[in-house]
């Protein structure tokens, strides 16, 4: 187990640099030698020869739709479910020596194996610490335990950490309030939202919620307001920055007085910000997509692309932390979108819309009223109706797992420009 504090997390980067690429060659041979896509990708890759990030650059991006489109091609052929990026075998999911614990499904669906050691999603521990979370501290974990590996990831880091976890979930208001009166946890993990709805909720049943002292943040945009909020109630709210497939990526390290300024990279990972739809790093301070390359043994992800766009952040944290700090999340580089912590990709639209021959083009739109996530469906419908209205709002929260709303439109009046997701959400 890591213990905290750790020193590397104030070691001179060139130190860092040196460790992080002595260990790279290593992980790209042994993906190279234990998986079917990097045997692919990488068949002309001498990994000694990955040095450094100029060399690291010349390797190709795995994005997060070329991961899903080899899952799909390989399943229907009745191969492997991870599409041979997993080093864990799958026919009887896996040797006695490196056997999958856990299997998740993300939106798509993509499918993430983990192993027993579950090494990826113990590395929260680090983000957690530095929001303050302590051994012998309670966390509400309101993440879902529900096939997606959300409330796992967030549940292994506490562990590993010290912590007790009450593992909540989603839903379930009044019964949360509940549960937290009897147990008072001091430390909450969950979407932004949710817990200004626990809060609020509590408040309105006339028993505020006065334990929590600590919040760590995911899965959605943290407002400023809802910061704010928090602080008021003598809640320290940081966020947490991490994916199914990497686990954590970035972590906001408040100081002494609690202030935040981006987000510090991991240790164990390294964090490219590349030109989107390219490979090409781009120069500091530009945004980017944040592509990462992983040390995991049993899931060795190389070089993939996440989607998000960041940028590198000049100076240092002041925490102390000396690695590089990124803006945190600032958009996507394709039309994936995330809401309330679910990515929804354009396939899922294209799924619900083909159930519909009477529909013309579709656009999911995506908003942001009073800080909390809504989308609908804009459809264009020659004879609209009330009973397809329900139909396709059945459909679409069936395919995204997420409600929204349809509106209506007139045979070609939606653009024509192969939009399929639109994120009009404002952030200020």
């Amino acid at each position: 187990m890591q213990t905290f504090p750790d020193p590397r997390e104030t070691r001179a980067a060139s130190e860092r640099e040196a460790e992080l690429f002595s260990r790279l060659g290593q992980q790209i041979t042994h993906a190279k030698a234990t998986t079917a896509a990097f045997a692919k990708s990488l068949a002309g890759v001498d990994p000694a020869s990955v040095t450094s990030r100029a060399a690291l650059a010349r390797l190709p991006v795995i994005r997060k739709s070329e991961l899903l489109e080899a899952q799909q091609v390989s399943r229907a052929a009745g191969g492997d479910p991870f599409g041979g990026f997993a080093a864990i075998g799958f026919a009887g999911w896996g040797s006695p020596a490196r056997r999958a614990a856990h299997v998740y499904a993300s939106p798509g669906p993509i499918y993430e194996p983990e192993s027993a050691e579950a090494h990826a999603y113990r590395r929260t521990a680090r983000a957690l610490y530095a929001a303050g979370f302590r051994a012998g501290d309670l966390v509400h974990n309101t993440f879902s335990y529900h096939m997606t590996p959300g409330g796992w990831i967030m549940d292994a880091g506490a562990v590993a950490l010290g912590c007790a976890v009450f593992p909540a979930g989603v839903g379930n208001t009044e019964q949360q309030i509940a549960a937290m009166h009897d147990l008072k946890p001091v430390a909450y993990t969950g979407t932004p939202s949710f817990l200004r709805i626990l809060l609020e909720k509590a408040d309105e049943l006339g028993t505020p919620i006065t334990s929590l002292k600590k919040a760590s943040v995911s899965g959605e945009y943290f407002p400023p307001q809802l910061r704010e909020m928090l602080k008021s109630r003598g809640i320290v709210g940081t966020q947490t920055y991490g994916t199914a497939d990497l686990g954590l990526i970035a972590y906001e390290a408040p100081d002494a007085n609690g202030n935040v300024q981006g987000m510090v990279i991991d240790e164990d990972i390294i964090v490219e910000i590349v030109r989107p739809g390219t490979g090409e790093p781009v120069a500091d301070g530009e945004v980017g997509e944040i592509v990462v390359t992983t040390f995991n043994a049993d899931y060795p992800l190389i070089r993939f692309g996440t989607g998000d766009l960041s940028a590198v952040l000049a100076g240092p944290c002041p925490s102390g932390r000396t690695n590089t700090r990124i803006k945190g999340w600032m958009g996507r580089a394709d039309q994936t979108a995330k809401i309330k912590g679910m990515f929804v990709h354009p396939s899922q639209v294209d799924q619900v819309a083909k159930r519909f021959p009477e529909l013309g083009r579709v656009r999911l739109v995506i908003t942001n009223p009073d800080q909390k996530d809504a989308m609908a469906l804009h459809a264009e419908c020659a004879a609209p109706s009330d009973a397809l209205k329900a139909k396709i709002v059945e459909a679409l929260r069936d395919v995204t797992k997420l409600g929204g709303d349809v509106v209506f439109a007139g045979i070609g009046s939606l653009a024509n420009d192969g939009k399929v997701i639109d994120d009009a959400r404002k952030y200020e």
